[in-house]
């Protein structure tokens, strides 16, 4: 039996890229994963999340001090400990993640066939490969899918088999294609022409349904029909003659067909391996790396160790077993260029195969713990069925010249890390200063690697993180630092508190605030703040701040780490100071909004009923509770209003008075009638008035039927209190009406409908109205003269009670918020928007897909959350190698659903130029405070540059158009005197210098480009 209910609070945003169904199907798997090394740690707390049924460890190994090196559940007490192993010293702390899944730990002397068939999935972490073959031909074709991944170093691999019959139910978990149609001709290809506002968006092979049809109805509900695309907007179906001819509408759906895999053994696959291309710029690199880590086996087994760090013999032991493999496999190596690749990647792997790196054991444990969730619930394209990465542009560029003593075991937690980069570059690890934005999911991930690479531990490290958040229940599912007796605490302390005591080092290294960064919190954040950092990562949720940090970054030339997550794509950007483009250099397109008129009159899909439900949200339960209380508090309030020349202003005072005098209700029965009258309003009597205007006849000026395309005409509806959708419009309507008034609501659905029924309703009459059919035609006015409105305006004025009369009196706003299951908030919006796509008839979603909507929910996984953390903080090795060749940097985009991984060079920072200058986006101009007279003199003087205009502080601060007295007023005073004197506001005294931008012609007259130019003030 699949588990019927998912606690959608705690699983919200991962409900959203898995779906029910998906996730029912995981709550149904146990899963083992053995091996608990740092790479077996990922997954199963990536697994443990996502929230399958269960969990089993298995590793007997006692814990050492090399297991702290990325084995963020183990502690230091733990090393030793008689009794105690990694499996069981996890388990415990594992556990709490997540209540719905239980942790056991598997106790048994070898895995044997009747322990591993229990299981839907099983992990093997850091095996060699002849128990990795073993157990592979036990699971195959048996039901149990078999993972295998390992992590060497900057070295990683992944090998999946489940089965040669395995269903993949949906290939890309996108949301299917879906349109309206214009025509269906009658044919033997079955043309299909959908509306030109957007592309159709479908492939070739793939299947859609038909739905509302008008003329050709044989092709509603028929079963799906597989798809030719023609062109963006075209498609055919196939033979259509046997079908009535088509009249008009339709709306077509794209239906995912589910697609069978076949995947072959591991002992099979062994010899002529399917690898994934995770880096394209690699693409030679898969068949070496493949012998090279069965050799790595061959190695390990034969001398029951791993080879030592940076060790030639053992390194050239590897070598000899490997390149026997890649003449068998048929590989032989052409060219010098060829030869040299394989020595060194097979050499590399050799030298780093005892390094233990947490970034890498994100990335790869991220990835292989979605692919955990892909055999357990059939959702996304398996990896098929090997893959292998590698970061090796993350070594110290002098690694080479550095002895092997360099690498040797101290005895610390960090050796893991030291057999890959060296003890002197643990130094610098230790002595940074980070600044990280942000502490939700990515915010989590990030301290949790920093934890275990040891970031700021030395003496003059520090980390500091600031996130004006506190903790959520929906937050547990993926920011996997968080605990249930945390909600309600700040983001930043509480984490700040478990990774220090994740790793003791960090104590008292950790400075936190909660005050959000931007222009506000200057004084704080500002030139000593950033002069005592050495970069900055973002873990932010929004583009407005990503903005401005980078904007701080760019202005005090720190470096940026940048990511970010939607469901199960990721991606991740480095912006190095004089080297790359900045996060500002390029942006997405803005999202495209929906058109007024379409919201107001002509809604033809669930998304235009949700956001125009949302607004009625706005319109009935906050603003006008807002401006209420601004009546009420403010004396100038309607004053300032009416100055400012508020073209709303008659409306403004109308509501208040509505919402203050004429319908204050004075108890829940009232609110149950106010509700019932908006029902009225809103589905019958506006749709009455529009089809009066608009009659399901109309015709446009062309002589065309005006309801086709994407109009559709509406029915008005009829209150029915035994309809439960009109009833929970009531129920959320009445108790939200009544929260604004400070009443007691109720839930007795039963009595608010009885009570809906018996209101006496106003008997509506349409009348003649012009109605705005696009966003360009004119907005329909009642007003009359200027001075009958006038005095219109001065009587309402009149009749409001005085402020004074009502002293303490207030409303209370309903704030949108979409976590809080008991406030009604969704319930109303949810009820709204079903009802205005009855009346269009649109097909009405549940609750959960409009939460989505309404709420803008972005869709998050730990999965992908992980692997992107991961790929940050391999590029944050490079900059502390302080590398400066853009190619060793790379910019990262990842769908895990697919699985697809492409690296990019990051771009280089573009280059102006004025006069003989070069310069970019990281140059500026400094100058002292001086007058603008000297100012002037000095841009011609030592840059051949004349000044045409100044601009700062919002505002001009100088033209050479300027009046000839103004000019001279102002050439005079002292750069910051004038801009005080512009803005009118006093400069703030933590403020230490100003920026300013020039416009400036060149030494031939030309206008030209310039870097802005900072003042420096001295106080």
């Amino acid at each position: 039996m699949l588990q019927q209910t998912i606690d959608e609070s705690l699983y919200s945003r991962q409900l959203y890229v898995l779906g029910h169904e998906a996730m029912k199907q995981m709550s149904v798997s146990n899963v083992l994963i053995v091996g608990l090394r740092g790479l077996g740690a990922e997954i199963a707390k990536n697994i443990a999340l996502a929230g399958v049924k269960s969990v089993t460890l298995y590793d007997p190994n006692p814990v050492s001090v090399e297991d702290l090196s990325s084995q963020f559940f183990l502690r230091p007490s733990d090393v030793g400990k008689a009794g105690v192993t990694r499996a069981s010293a996890t388990a415990a702390r594992l556990a709490e993640l997540n209540a719905y899944v239980p942790i056991k730990v598997l106790d048994v002397a070898t895995l044997d066939k009747e322990t591993l068939l229990q299981y839907k999935v099983v992990v093997l972490t850091h095996a060699n490969l002849s128990e990795q073959l073993r157990i592979n031909d036990i699971t195959h074709d048996s039901g149990t899918h078999f993972i295998a991944a390992d992590v060497r170093g900057l070295f990683g691999t992944v090998f999946n088999d489940f089965g040669s019959h395995f269903v993949c139910k949906d290939t890309t978990g996108e949301q299917p294609h879906h349109g309206m149609v214009v025509s269906v001709t009658k044919d033997k290809e079955g043309l299909v022409t959908t509306l030109d506002e957007t592309r159709h968006g479908l492939e070739d092979g793939d299947y859609v349904t038909f739905t509302e049809v008008q003329g050709m109805v044989e092709l509603n509900g028929i079963e799906p029909r597989r798809v030719t695309v023609k062109g963006p907007y075209t498609f055919t179906i196939g033979d259509t003659t046997s079908f009535s001819d088509y009249t008009t509408s339709g709306v077509f759906k794209q239906v995912k067909q589910p697609k069978e895999l076949v995947f072959k053994s591991l002992r099979e696959s062994q010899k002529n391996p399917e690898c994934l291309i995770s880096d394209f710029g690699k693409m030679d690199r898969p068949p070496i790396l493949h012998v090279a880590f069965e050799a790595l086996s061959q190695f390990e087994e034969k001398h029951q160790r791993s080879p030592r760090a940076r060790n030639d013999e053992d390194a050239e032991a590897v070598l000899a077993l490997a390149l026997p493999l890649l003449q068998a496999r048929g590989q032989a190596l052409e060219g010098e260029e060829a030869t040299k690749l394989a020595h060194w990647l097979i050499k590399e792997l050799a030298y780093q195969a005892t390094g233990d790196l947490c970034p890498m054991s994100a990335l790869v444990g991220g990835f292989t713990a979605q692919e955990v969730l892909k055999a357990c619930s059939g959702k996304f394209h398996p990896l098929q069925q090997h893959m292998y990465l590698d970061a090796l542009e993350a070594l110290p560029h002098n690694i080479r010249k550095l002895p092997e003593s360099e690498f040797a075991p101290t005895g610390t937690r960090y050796d893991g890390q030291i057999s890959v980069l060296g003890k002197s570059f643990q130094e610098r690890i230790a002595n940074t200063r980070e600044f990280l934005v942000g502490s939700g999911a990515i915010g989590c991930e990030m301290l949790k690697n920093w934890s275990m690479m040891g970031l700021a531990t030395g003496p003059n490290g520090q980390i500091f993180v600031t996130d004006l958040d506190t903790i959520e229940k929906s937050n547990l599912n993926r920011q996997f630092l968080f605990r249930p007796k945390d909600v309600g605490k700040f983001k930043a302390e509480t984490a700040a508190a478990a990774v220090a005591e994740m790793n003791p080092d960090l104590q008292g290294k950790i400075k936190t605030f909660d005050q959000r960064v931007g222009p506000e919190t200057e004084s704080m954040y500002g030139d000593e703040f950033f002069a005592g950092i050495d970069g900055v990562t973002n873990a932010l949720d929004n583009v407005q701040a990503r903005l401005y940090m980078d904007s701080r970054c760019v202005y005090y030339r720190k470096p940026l780490l940048e990511s970010g997550t939607l469901g199960t794509k990721a991606n991740t950007q480095v912006v190095v100071p004089d080297l790359t483009e900045s996060y500002a250099s390029s942006q997405d397109p803005p999202e495209k909004s929906i058109p007024v008129c379409t919201l107001k009159n002509f809604p033809n899909q669930i998304e235009h009923t949700i956001q125009w439900a949302r607004e009625q949200f706005d319109a009935l339960f906050e603003k006008p509770a807002a401006n209420v209380n601004q009546y009420l508090s403010q004396a100038d309030y309607l004053a300032s209003l009416q100055s400012a020349g508020d073209s709303g202003f008659k409306h403004q005072v109308e509501e208040i008075k509505t919402y203050l005098v004429d319908e204050r209700p004075q108890s829940f029965d009232a609110c149950i009638v106010w509700a019932r009258k908006k029902f009225e309003e809103n589905y019958v009597n506006m749709i009455k008035q529009l089809v009066f205007n608009l009659p399901p006849d109309a015709k446009t000026t062309t002589g065309q039927p005006f309801w086709s395309g994407p109009k559709r005409a509406p029915t008005p509806l009829v209150f029915n209190p035994q309809d439960e959708l009109h009833v929970a419009y009531i129920v959320a309507a009445a108790n939200l009406h009544a929260f604004n008034y400070g009443l007691h609501g109720s839930n007795d659905a039963a009595y608010i409908a009885k009570v809906a029924a018996q209101a006496d309703v106003p008997v509506f009459t349409p009348r003649e109205a012009h109605v705005q059919v696009n966003d360009n035609d004119p907005v329909p006015s009642d007003e009359g003269n200027a001075a009958e409105e006038q005095a219109n305006v001065e009587e309402l004025v009149a009749s409001l009670p005085t402020p004074s009369s009502l002293a303490g009196y207030r409303l209370h706003p309903a704030e949108f918020e979409k976590d809080d299951d008991s406030n009604h908030h969704m319930d109303f919006i949810t009820a709204a928007s079903n009802l205005r796509a009855t009346n269009y008839q649109i097909t009405p979603v549940d609750r959960y897909t409009t939460k989505g909507i309404a709420g803008k929910i972005i869709p998050a996984i730990a999965t992908t959350t992980a692997l992107a953390t991961g790929l940050v903080n391999i590029e944050m090795y490079k900059l502390l190698d302080d590398k400066k060749d853009i190619e060793a940097y790379s910019n990262a985009f990842v769908n895990l659903a697919l699985p697809f991984i492409a690296f990019s060079d990051p771009i280089a920072a573009p280059k102006n130029k004025y006069n003989d200058t070069e310069w970019t986006l990281w140059s500026r101009f400094e100058v002292d405070d001086m007058t603008l007279q000297e100012f002037i003199q000095y841009f011609h003087d030592q840059h051949g540059l004349d000044i045409t205009l100044v601009s700062g502080a919002l505002a001009m601060l100088y033209a050479d158009f300027m009046p000839p007295k103004k000019k001279e007023e102002r050439l005079a005073m002292k750069m910051s005197t004038l801009v005080e004197t512009v803005s009118k506001k006093p400069i703030e005294s933590h403020v230490s210098h100003l920026t300013v931008e020039i416009m400036c012609d060149d030494r031939n007259g030309e206008d030209v480009e310039v870097p802005s130019v900072t003042i420096r003030l001295h106080k």
